[in-house]
């Protein structure tokens, strides 16, 4: 009993409840007892998490897509292209067990003569190197032209659809020798119309 306090004062209420015997169901650490101890640490715990788990759970159109096994599709077109479709007649030239330039022989026979001109323009070995040089590189295109309708697959020669790479190809090659053939000086061939034309262009 304390100074200044009396039997018939009321004991504070932290004091009273220390005072107070325990029952004893009750268990408190200091008599060798766990109180709250780890059983009810780990079920608060486990509380915890599963209130963090349902605020974080995903949409439920994410999970019916998960539990169908298939993702779910956007509308919106995809920022990257990953694949295109096949031209047609873009398959090997010739079976697959065959070394590669065989498989490709159509784009390399193209590549091998457009290459060829430009080599004769460059170097420039004889007269009229510049004329035959450039008549070789549309020699070419036509010649990418005409495998292109011909052969069922050409492999990396087709770019697009049948038809486009044909008009592609030999409107390029024939306006590519048209003009070789009408170069300046001593044109090897004399269309009146476009001297007229370049006559009333120069005007």
């Amino acid at each position: 009993m304390g100074a200044g306090t009396s039997p018939a004062d009321p004991a504070p209420a932290g004091r009273a409840a220390a005072d107070e015997p325990r029952e004893p169901g009750e268990r408190d650490g200091r008599d060798g007892s766990t109180g709250p101890g780890p059983v009810a640490d780990a079920e608060d715990a486990e509380d915890a998490k599963d209130a963090k788990g349902a605020d974080d759970a995903p949409d439920t159109g994410k999970d019916e897509a998960a539990a169908d096994g298939r993702p779910r599709r956007s509308r919106r077109f995809p920022r990257f292209t990953r694949d295109t479709a096949r031209p047609e007649g873009g398959g090997r030239a010739a079976s697959g067990d065959a070394p590669a330039p065989a498989r490709q022989w159509p784009l390399l026979t193209v590549l091998c003569a457009a290459g060829l001109g430009l080599l004769v323009v460059v170097l420039d070995p004889f007269d009229q190197a510049f004329r035959v040089g450039t008549i070789l590189i549309g020699g070419a295109l036509i010649a990418g032209a005409v495998l292109r309708w011909v052969v069922p697959s050409v492999g990396m020669l087709a770019v697009r659809s049948r038809f486009t790479d044909l008009v592609t190809y030999g409107l390029m090659g024939t306006l590519i020798v048209l003009l070789a053939l009408v170069a300046q000086p001593a044109p090897w061939l004399d269309v009146p119309i476009l001297e007229d034309a370049v006559r009333f262009t120069i005007r």
